[in-house]
């Protein structure tokens, strides 16, 4: 299996984080903006972490403006918003060596750093 971040290159918290990294000539990059997220790709990530919640960001620009926060979202619902719009998955969401690692926070990218060392 490759090892995958899934990221937007546009994103300055991204672009920070991939320079704090070792070996990223291990990993592959998908730029999700150029690059749109497959079914098949997002039933990986699901399988991973368990849960599409779990994979979708609610920190989105779009989250607020669809006023999604007062809906009762469904796993299906947060599936359908992330193969819809870039914007939906949380990131960046690593999978290295069969274990993914979802988003910015601190622990996580420490984890990342020490999966890639």
């Amino acid at each position: 299996m490759t090892n995958k971040i899934y990221y937007l290159a546009s994103c300055d918290t991204c672009r920070k984080i991939i320079k704090s990294l070792p070996n990223t000539d291990k990993l592959e990059f998908h730029d999700i903006r150029q690059n749109p997220i497959t079914v098949e790709a997002l039933e990986e990530m699901h399988s991973l972490s368990g849960s599409y919640e779990a994979l979708f960001s609610k920190k989105a620009q779009l989250y607020k403006s669809m006023d999604l926060k007062n809906r009762s979202l469904t796993e299906e619902d947060f599936k359908k918003y992330i193969l819809e719009h870039y914007t939906f998955l949380s990131r960046p969401v690593f999978i290295i060596d069969d274990k993914i690692f979802i988003g910015n926070g601190q622990k996580n990218i420490i984890e990342v750093i020490k999966a890639l060392s």
